[in-house]
């Protein structure tokens, strides 16, 4: 299978010499592995190496929201303006399950983006104070589905100020440590990475914002993710796994953090992340009890996509047998 693997990461277009891990398992099986190139800092690129995981983090920041609602602590039809009382009076139209699904209406990212002090990090109280300057919503809310990262960064905020602790402590001690993930955190500087990260292409601005991003992982660690949500291991995987709707009822290919979308007549959850020099997917198959992975550093393409989807016709076709499993490498 690692030879399948290694074969199929070449017809993507990635040359021997370039940095990428790719991670498959099912179930608890050995994890199938493949690590090629070397970070920008000179060190042999892993499965334990610790990179940026960007839009990764939506589904981490999603499941904090879903255990606090689960609790009954989130109230996903409150007003974002009782949460972010700075917020222009637009705010007040926008409810938490807007903010998950992707329908509160705001300004396209490059639009909040131009708002950001030049050359500076890019962190939560950045954005909100960008959102801040925006005097009134091109849509209304729950009308239309637009990716919006600054909608993720409210929401971790929300979360934050419901549960009492900075984002990076509730995650700790809900998400990362139950699950064994000692390798995942949230980051939110001041450095540009933490201690012992794979450096990024351009370290200045650094991507600091919790909730559209801000976690740092490990290929190993997000296959112990995909897993734990197939099996449901935090009690969150219905809510997370639920498409969600527009207010007239339409349907939307988005759950919770996760794109919804089908392979081979097997559902897929998946989501992509992507910062300067650096690619990630993530998806899972829970039906298959499949969870996959691959991070390429130092890549400005789109070569990941053609890639994860050469590996799920692999695996959906019977490629990962019982007899190919090979330790991590």
């Amino acid at each position: 299978m690692r030879r399948r693997v290694a074969a199929l990461v070449e017809r993507a277009g990635y040359r021997p010499d370039e940095p990428i891990v790719v991670g498959i398992q099912r179930g608890g099986r050995t994890p199938v592995l493949l690590a090629q190139g070397r970070t920008l800092g000179g060190e042999p690129l892993g499965a334990t190496t610790l990179t940026y995981a960007a839009s990764l983090s939506k589904q981490m920041t999603a499941a904090c929201a879903a255990r606090l609602a689960r609790q009954g602590e989130l109230d996903l039809e409150s007003a974002l303006s009782r949460w972010l009382p700075r917020l222009p009076a637009w705010a007040d139209a926008v409810r938490l399950r807007h903010l998950v699904h992707h329908t509160a209406g705001f300004p396209a990212d490059a639009d909040v983006d131009a708002l950001l002090p030049r050359d500076a990090d890019r962190t939560t109280q950045g954005i909100i104070h960008a959102l801040a300057q925006v005097p009134a919503l091109d849509r209304e809310p729950g009308t239309v589905h637009a990716y919006s990262n600054a909608g993720y960064v409210c929401l971790a905020a929300v979360v934050e100020r419901v549960a009492g602790r900075p984002l990076p402590d509730f995650a700790r001690r809900h998400l990362f440590a139950p699950l064994a993930m000692a390798g995942t955190c949230y980051w939110p500087g001041p450095g540009p990475t933490p201690p012992g990260a794979a450096p990024l292409v351009r370290p200045r601005p650094a991507p600091l914002s919790l909730g559209d991003g801000g976690v740092w992982s490990t290929a190993i660690d997000l296959l112990r993710w995909g897993q734990a949500l197939n099996h449901d291991e935090l009690g969150v995987s219905a809510l997370m796994q639920t498409p969600g709707r527009l207010d007239d009822g339409t349907p939307l290919d988005y759950a919770w953090g996760i794109g919804v979308r089908s392979h081979a007549g097997h559902r897929v959850y998946r989501h992509g992340g992507g910062w300067p020099g650096l690619r990630a997917l993530h998806a899972r198959v829970p039906d298959l009890d499949l969870s996959m992975v691959l991070i390429a550093i130092a890549d400005h393409t789109e070569r990941r996509v053609d890639l994860l989807n050469g590996l799920l016709d692999e695996v959906t076709r019977g490629g990962l047998s019982d007899s190919e499993h090979t330790r991590p490498t």
